[in-house]
């Protein structure tokens, strides 16, 4: 079996993953984890990581507490966010180093794909065949995956033993912590306006509720498409120039999304390339982290994979509060802001620092 289509088969692992979705135990645990576990072979940890896995979606098909059900659920979390943290450490091993940013893009295309259609999909079936049937599904289905890691990705262990010191040593490196922030603050913009992207729609276009969830269908398409896209560009342009193009795009196209609604067309064009430009950072932004910290990619992908879904948290929190204060139309300001801090702290990044 090829690498690439031992890549696809993670991106399925972390697909499936995503579907269930993450909580917040996942996000403040798995950096933690992942330090702790750094010197172990990343092939045994994804397949005990998506062991636990597999094992906390069959418990719940028991007739368990809401205690233990809780307790369960952060387990799950946590094996689910080190299994995608780690999945694309190895997928970033088991190719050319000029390829590392396309195979990325590969892993978070399973992650975006969860994140618009899994989720849905998964919400949509949990409601007529219960939620417990749903977890009985994805703990079956992650079996293949599992299996497929298991007898053909080789094993994969540091040469050179990597300390604790080491390991905490990068977020005292500012060229890390401005990337972190990066992360945080276009994530931020983007959900800013997204999370909320149904109410906002309604309020500055005329489409009903069929058109927008054919928009929004269409969105996740582009998310899934820029995922892939970006890890392309990043191989052959360098992940400075991807960055800075996606944040260039997603900042131009989120103020006129307000005049877009009044026709369809602009506003899936808009859409189009907001979504593009988007998805289309993450892979560059970890293929920069993963340039930076050579000797320690894991943990630098596990804290960027923790500011992600804080930048979530963060935008969708302020979203709320910009909504209950004013207006949904004041949401595309927002957002704009956000990306604009990151663009600019990118900037400051690649002219202050040689990476490349």
């Amino acid at each position: 079996m090829k690498n690439n289509t031992i890549l696809y088969i993670l991106a399925l692992a972390v697909f499936l993953i995503g579907t269930i979705e993450y909580i917040i135990t996942g996000v403040i645990i798995t950096p933690i984890l992942i330090a702790l576990t750094i010197n172990v072979d990343r092939k045994k940890l994804l397949v005990a990581s998506l062991g636990v896995f597999i094992a906390t979606n069959g418990l719940m098909f028991a007739d368990l507490s809401y205690e233990i059900v809780l307790w369960v659920r952060m387990i799950q979390g946590a094996s689910g966010g080190m299994a995608t943290v780690v999945a694309m450490a190895v997928a970033t091993r088991l190719v050319e180093k000029e390829r590392r940013g396309r195979a990325i893009g590969i892993i978070l295309m399973g992650l975006s794909s969860s994140l618009v259609l899994g989720v849905p999909m998964g919400t949509f079936f949990s409601e007529r065949l219960g939620w417990r049937v749903l977890f009985i599904a994805i703990g079956l289905l992650s079996v293949l995956p599992l299996l497929i890691i298991y007898r053909k990705v080789p094993a994969i262990k540091e040469v050179d033993r990597v300390t604790l010191r080491m390991q905490l040593s990068i977020l005292q490196d500012p060229k890390i912590l401005t990337a972190l922030g990066i992360t945080l603050l276009y994530i931020g913009g983007y959900s800013t306006l997204f999370t909320y992207i149904t109410p906002f729609l309604q309020a500055t276009s005329s489409l009903s509720i069929t058109e927008i969830s054919a928009v929004l269908f269409l969105a996740g398409v582009c998310s899934f498409v820029g995922s892939r896209m970006g890890g392309q560009l990043a191989d052959a342009k360098g992940a400075k120039f991807t960055i800075c193009l996606g944040l260039l795009l997603q900042g131009a196209t989120i103020l006129p999304f307000a005049l877009a609604g009044m026709n369809l067309f602009l506003l899936i064009l808009v859409l189009m390339i907001f979504m593009l430009a988007t998805w289309s950072i993450s892979p560059a932004q970890q293929l920069l982290l993963v340039t930076l910290v050579p000797r320690n990619p894991d943990m630098a992908l596990s804290v960027n994979t923790s500011f992600i879904q804080l930048g979530f948290a963060l935008g969708s929190g302020l979203g709320g509060l910009v909504i209950s204060k004013t207006s949904v139309l004041y949401l595309n300001w927002l957002g704009l802001a956000a990306v604009s801090m990151a663009l600019l702290l990118a900037i400051w990044l690649f002219r202050t620092f040689d990476h490349e």
